[in-house]
């Protein structure tokens, strides 16, 4: 009797299995699937039952370099960090063999193609919107799996050395043809002001003049300068009259 108890109470022992908070277990009786194993201690029997846990934290699975060509024939390295977690545990245990493992490689494909269909300059400039598309593909690919995908994130697109060369070349040149045209609408500004300064001057009986004057006394403050300028005019005209008088 007590050998009876004994073996009982063992097999009670070993049936005993515990599922984390974080977990799910995927029970089976005789292979066939009966339900899902919440938290807590619950009855494995041996030999007839058994589980998969299964966790259901949000993952981030690194997706590694991939090679691609974008629309415009343009070879690129491009990586991104891929975030997602489990919806329905039995899915992911009995619809796909490796769910870790097939969402990595569906990623990695999905990148490839997304990325050829876009312009190196829309690659570089519009990384969110790609993400959020190939983050749209995975997830609906996922669903049959019980995969929820929260979301993709580029981390680098890197370039030929070439390419970088031609880039920044081409970013050179547009720097400089910036700074042409901040010059030359400054030198519009500078000769715009410059014409209505004369106008002014010119509709000003003496203006001139008195213009000259302040001139030469600011350039005459450092006594190495060496002063050459014509006499306005009105001054002319001034000592003309007082001659004939």
């Amino acid at each position: 009797m007590e050998i009876i108890i004994g073996i009982a109470v063992f097999i009670v022992l070993i049936s005993i299995k515990q599922i984390n908070q974080y977990e799910r277990g995927v029970k089976f009786t005789i292979g066939k699937y009966v339900g899902i194993m919440e938290p807590g201690w619950r009855l494995v029997i041996p030999i007839f039952q058994s589980y998969q846990k299964v966790d259901m934290r949000i993952k981030a699975v690194d997706v590694p370099d991939q090679e691609a060509i974008t629309k415009d024939n343009i070879s690129v390295k491009v990586n991104a960090v891929i975030y997602y977690k489990v919806q329905d545990a039995n899915k992911a245990i009995i619809e796909v063999e490796n769910f870790f493992y097939a969402v990595s490689q569906l990623a990695q494909t999905t990148m490839r193609n997304v990325v050829g269909e876009v312009n190196l300059d829309e690659l570089l400039s519009n990384r969110d919107t790609i993400a959020e598309k190939i983050r749209s593909i995975v997830d609906a690919a996922t669903d049959a799996w019980g995969i929820k995908v929260n979301s993709v994130e580029l981390k680098d697109v890197n370039l030929p050395e070439e390419m970088k060369r031609v880039i920044g070349k081409q970013a050179e040149a547009e720097r400089e043809k910036r700074s042409v045209i901040i010059k030359a609408e400054g030198e519009v500004i500078a000769a715009e002001n410059l014409a209505k300064a004369a106008n002014t001057l010119a509709a000003s009986n003496g203006a001139l003049h008195l213009r000259t004057l302040s001139t030469i006394n600011d350039v005459s403050s450092d006594q190495s300068n060496t002063i050459v300028f014509a006499l306005p005019i009105e001054v002319l005209r001034a000592i003309e009259g007082m001659n004939r008088k």
